[in-house]
């Protein structure tokens, strides 16, 4: 891996995610040991994990539901996200409307009642965890983005949001920056929050339902044994009538959605709390998540100690798609992040960063989850979220759900949901595809938004990215 000399502002960053340095050390539940049996087991601890057991549970508070963690809960992309909280089930409305444009009405509605839904579970369950409904500004840095931007506040009015379509002194005036020509907020449509303190709440909240949860508990295989499904982990089984998989990024134990998710590492920085004439220098009093609309695209976000969370740019997917911990740490990209903080607010130039930290995304080839059944509709998967799945996971869960329980929901017959993405080759020609779609989005960003034949050849194939 190249090394790169990290500028001053980064020498003292810590590198270990801000979020689950917040929390510090929590005592982990027991590894699973010996033979054990449940109506539900969930392979995964993360948002889709712990959305679907504690739904499971307020379901039917009799069933016994056990959740299998490979570390801890929280401890991957739930705890190491940007804590963007955001309504949009399709990773945006120009992605969405591009693959169910018929159901992108409903969807929206779905996505707007899950947040609310959210919001109303941290107050039932008591979880803190610095949830803002402050909505969220997407931010034009070229010319060639304005006309976008005003046709995405178009769609997203039609669609029954909140909008509002800003020239640059506008959105000036919401948030300071050199490079900002124009803006759409919404502000109804995200909320901020910290991702780990919602994901430790979700994990008290199921123990507190009497979910049985084991962490540093790898589940190793599947093994259909007619009466049951046999989850396999390194020193115990556990049987139940029903499995549902929420490993995400991780090698699924389903050998068919190796064709359909593949990781990609995401990268972030957290700056020291500003003092208050730095956030006076760039505004910011509503505190909105914003992002950029290039395609290559940087999120930011303010913190409950107004530090500034700023990540994203380079989605980085290596070779063999491998998920291994010292790949969170990328010098070359920390120090462009860096880079790009000085050049969108020069008013911080020399603001540091205490901490730097990278993670995997579960990605597909429509940028949004999906969900499946396998073994004659004992177990579920959910996967794909691609980056947005700290709202989506609550609702896909429960789609998950309702499919393994057999219920016909409005939600559950959604085409979003009875869908699944187009598969992808194995090796080489991934790495291949990955990178060349990787440099034409670069190419693209210089040159106007103009795409190549690559990326034009994509669209036309429904595969084509719109960040």
């Amino acid at each position: 891996m190249p090394t790169t000399a990290l500028p001053d502002t980064l020498v003292d960053a810590l590198p270990r995610p801000y979020w689950l340095d917040l929390h510090g050390a929590v005592e982990p539940c027991p590894p699973l040991t010996g033979q054990a049996t449940a109506d539900l087991v969930i392979v995964g601890g993360g948002y889709t994990g712990l959305w679907a057991a504690l739904q499971a549970k307020e379901q039917d508070p009799t069933l016994d539901v056990v959740v299998l963690d490979a570390e801890q809960c929280g401890g991957a992309a739930s705890g190491r996200n940007g804590g963007f909280c955001a309504s949009s089930l399709t990773h945006g409305i120009a992605n969405g409307m591009d693959r169910f444009p018929s159901e992108m009405p409903q969807l929206e509605a779905y996505g707007l009642a899950n947040l609310d839904a959210i919001d109303e579970t941290l107050d039932r369950y008591g979880i803190e965890c610095a949830m803002e409904r402050t909505g969220e500004l997407d931010v034009a840095t070229e010319e060639w983005q304005l006309p976008e931007l005003a046709r995405s506040a178009e769609q997203a009015a039609r669609l029954g949001h909140d909008v509002r379509l800003l020239s640059a002194d506008e959105t000036r005036a919401e948030l300071d920056s050199p490079t900002y020509l124009g803006g759409v907020e919404m502000p109804r449509a995200v909320a901020m929050l910290d991702p780990a303190g919602l994901a430790l709440g979700l994990r008290r909240a199921c123990l507190q339902l009497g979910v049985r949860i084991h962490e540093w508990t790898p589940a190793l295989r599947l093994n259909d044994e007619r009466a049951a499904v046999a989850v396999h982990a390194p020193h115990g089984v556990v049987r139940a009538a029903r499995v549902l998989l929420a490993t995400n990024a991780f090698p699924p134990l389903l050998r068919r959605l190796r064709h359909y998710v593949f990781p990609v590492y995401d990268y972030v920085l957290a700056t020291e709390p500003l003092t208050a004439a730095q956030l006076a220098s760039i505004g910011w009093a509503r505190r909105q998540g914003v992002g950029d609309s290039a395609n290559q695209f940087h999120y930011y976000r303010l913190t409950a100690d107004n530090r500034i969370i700023w990540g994203g740019y380079d989605a980085v997917y290596f070779y063999g798609g491998p998920v291994r911990p010292e790949l969170t740490e990328r010098p070359e990209t920390f120090a462009l992040l860096a880079r790009h903080f000085a050049e969108t607010f020069p008013q911080l130039a020399d603001v540091r960063f205490t901490h730097k930290w990278g993670g995997v995304i579960d990605t597909c080839s429509r940028f949004c989850p999906f969900v499946g059944m396998a073994l004659g509709g004992r177990v579920a998967y959910a996967a794909g979220f691609t980056g947005l799945g700290v709202g989506a996971t609550r609702f896909v869960a429960g789609v998950a759900l309702d499919k393994l329980y057999g219920r016909l929901t409005d939600r559950s017959r959604l085409e979003m949901m009875n869908t699944k993405p187009f598969p992808l080759p194995g090796e080489p020609l991934r790495w291949a595809g990955v990178h060349l779609t990787r440099w034409s989005l670069q190419h693209a960003d210089r040159n106007a938004g103009r795409r190549n034949l690559w990326l034009r050849t994509l669209d036309r194939l429904g595969l084509g990215f719109d960040s």
